[in-house]
């Protein structure tokens, strides 16, 4: 009888979720190592970050997903070295993993651009635990703006600002309007909450790069209802608590902001680095048409971190090519298993789309039809297609539920406060000193 064959897979994203269902039900002993212990659908995360949904509606226990397949188990830990000549992964924990197949699929994380000091005062939008801070932020704000008005008679004003004008930096404005407009309304007694200012800064002079024009042009219409100012060809130059700079020099401009968040760029994990093998300039490993960095043929990168061209481009790093990655490692691991031939990766693209708030969103739909869709019917199949691809039965059903409620009644979500009640920039703020946002032409403060 033949001995059987071990693989390891590196992150339970997309990617390695998809390749350990896949491969578990081969004749295979499989190894996930996962920092956390639960796998995200990180669509969603904005819905976390803006107390429409809870963690733990999108989010699923690893070992729950896998709990009847013997041949898989699961450690919390993580990956800080390999020796790819001897086929083995160390652990943070100290373990050591060998393996005949490995799987690395880790994802990407936020790129400050050299500025990683922004992070403490800008949070991007990649995990539960971000997701959890933006949504003390935002509300935090809110409640600090009550008490001082009660306090002094007067507060900051309420101004948030998103730099980054991709579909995260898009979806986290429309749903801080959304929340500040629809449901705290009628919350507070001393502050107006539908007066809150919410801006995109966007470097590039479009939104949505990625998306057609017409796509792009309707976003910014559908933001522009909800109250969201768009601000394009704006390079952030530094942030500070309580501010944002824009520009240099003697055009600088300062932006005063209640809370700021980051939506701006990303950048590979970086195992891809570790592994020694050739990495693009954001830390991607250079893959062949089997997902295979050169010469290693018992190694998949899948999702984020592989650099996989397709017709003259990169494919993106979203959930789709990730999932459709991962069942095609899993795929070349069985036909391996079997005798059978490689089969080469073909990146099946169904289109795009981004939501942008209540009953507003864009989609680029390529299959089964193709159609570009705005506002109520592009988040109708935003919505659907996001529900469907929850992880089991009861998400599925629990989030549904809890969007209704949210939605059509316009109650509470989940707004809690967890954590500190500090707020980085507020006793920084100038109440007498106030940068007019309609004005056609934003001015340096002096």
């Amino acid at each position: 009888m033949a001995e059987r064959k071990r693989v390891v897979i590196l992150g339970a994203g997309f990617a390695g979720l998809v390749a350990s269902q896949k491969l578990a039900k081969e004749a295979v002993d499989i190894t996930i190592v996962d920092r956390r212990n639960h796998h995200t659908f990180q669509p969603l995360l904005y819905q976390v970050a803006l107390a429409v949904l809870n963690p733990s509606d999108i989010a699923q226990p690893i070992r729950a997903v896998f709990r009847h397949h013997p041949n898989v188990e699961v450690l919390m830990d993580e990956a800080i070295s390999f020796d790819v000549n001897r086929r083995r992964v160390d652990l943070r924990s100290g373990a050591q993993l060998t393996y005949d197949y490995l799987i690395v699929a880790t994802g990407s994380t936020h790129s400050y651009f050299g500025r990683d000091e922004w992070s403490k005062l800008a949070p991007g939008l990649k995990t539960i635990e971000d997701a959890v801070e933006i949504r003390r932020r935002v509300l935090l704000a809110f409640e600090l703006a009550e008490r001082e008005m009660l306090e002094k008679g007067t507060h900051p004003e309420l101004t948030f600002a998103i730099i980054g004008g991709g579909p995260t930096g898009v979806e986290l404005a429309g749903a801080i309007s959304d929340i500040a407009k629809l449901y705290m309304r009628r919350d507070f007694r001393h502050i107006d909450p539908s007066q809150a200012k919410v801006l995109i800064l966007e470097g590039s002079p479009s939104i949505l790069a990625a998306y057609p024009e017409d796509l792009r042009e309707s976003a910014v219409r559908q933001l522009n209802n909800l109250g969201v100012q768009v601000l394009t060809g704006q390079h952030v130059t530094d942030v500070q608590p309580g501010y944002v700079v824009l520009g240099s020099g003697p055009d600088a401009r300062r932006i005063d902001t209640v809370v700021t968040l980051w939506a701006a760029g990303v950048q590979a994990s970086p195992l891809g680095r570790l592994l020694g093998v050739e990495i693009d300039r954001r830390g991607c490993v250079l893959v062949d048409q089997f997902l295979n960095p050169k010469d290693h043929p018992e190694i998949f990168i899948c999702g984020d971190l592989a650099h996989v061209e397709q017709d003259g481009r990169q494919i993106p790093g979203t959930a789709q090519p990730a999932m459709q990655m991962g069942a095609h490692a899993a795929k070349l691991i069985h036909n391996d298993l079997n005798g059978e031939k490689r089969i080469p990766f073909h990146y099946f693209d169904k289109g795009d789309m981004a939501t942008i708030g209540r009953k507003a969103a864009v989609a680029k739909v390529i299959w089964p039809f193709k159609a570009h869709l705005s506002g109520f019917l592009a988040w109708m199949v935003w919505l659907v297609i996001h529900i469907s691809f929850l992880i089991n039965f009861r998400s599925r059903l629990s989030v549904f539920r809890q969007w209704a409620y949210t939605y059509l009644f316009f109650k509470d979500g989940a707004r809690l406060i967890v954590g500190s009640q500090n707020l980085p920039g507020w006793n920084e703020q100038q109440v007498e000193e106030k940068l007019d946002l309609n004005a056609p032409e934003l001015t340096a403060k002096r």
